[in-house]
């Protein structure tokens, strides 16, 4: 009997990757491909900022096709609905039953999402959902994952640690309150190895800039 055919939602970052290991792992679905939304103006990962050619290098070490959703900028939540709602239309047409997200425990969130994507059909699974994020944030390192912060709101971390890499030394220096793996938004992050990839990314620090209250870092393929 074939598996189900799914899909991942992919922001670029760690919380992404290691859910999709999750998944993986557990072999329940036909991981068929990721889906990430990108700023066309700047062709960068909406959200983190990422570029588009580092996403489509992860894609590939992993093995799977990039299903790549462009959005304007800015970008309200009705354009962002429409274009998602045909991505979901078009690939439940071709036999997509159901969706993975590396989302942890942001009920909200989670709900928007369910009434985003049940409407048509789609199921949605959280592989990561209601993990202790200390407790997640060692054994993604303990895994081998290599990440590096992109992203990150001023008003929670020093600026200072933007670029910085997703590691024992990062999570010692956060500061109290802040969740180990970002999930209230404090950070977002770029994966350059996880498990599942082919090989490492050779990513190569660039310049950090402020935009919309937030930092960013920039980061290339070497």
């Amino acid at each position: 009997m074939s598996k189900p055919k799914a899909v991942m939602s992919w922001s670029s970052g760690k919380d992404s990757a290691f859910a999709l290991a999750a998944a993986r792992q557990a072999g329940e679905f036909d991981i068929v491909g990721l889906v990430s939304s990108f700023n066309e103006v700047f062709d960068r990962v909406a959200v983190h900022g990422t570029r588009q050619a580092i996403a489509r290098a992860q894609a590939k070490s992993l093995g799977l096709p990039l299903i790549e959703v462009p959005l304007p900028h800015p970008c309200s939540n009705e354009i962002y609905e429409e274009r998602m709602t045909k991505t979901i239309t078009a690939l439940k047409d071709e036999g997509i039953t159901d969706w993975i997200f590396g989302d942890l425990f942001l009920e909200d969130v989670r709900t928007y999402r369910e009434n985003l994507y049940g409407p048509h059909g789609i199921t949605l699974h959280l592989p990561l959902w209601g993990c202790d994020t200390t407790k997640l944030a060692k054994d993604m390192l303990a895994s081998g994952l290599e990440a590096y912060i992109v992203t990150l709101d001023p008003r929670k971390l020093p600026k200072e640690m933007c670029g910085a890499q997703f590691d024992e030394a990062f999570l010692a220096e956060l500061p109290d309150g802040i969740d180990p793996c970002g999930e209230f938004g404090e950070f977002h992050t770029v994966v350059a190895h996880a498990p599942g990839f082919s090989a490492p990314l050779d990513l190569e620090r660039g310049e950090a800039v402020e935009r919309s209250g937030f930092i960013y870092t920039d980061f290339t393929l070497r």
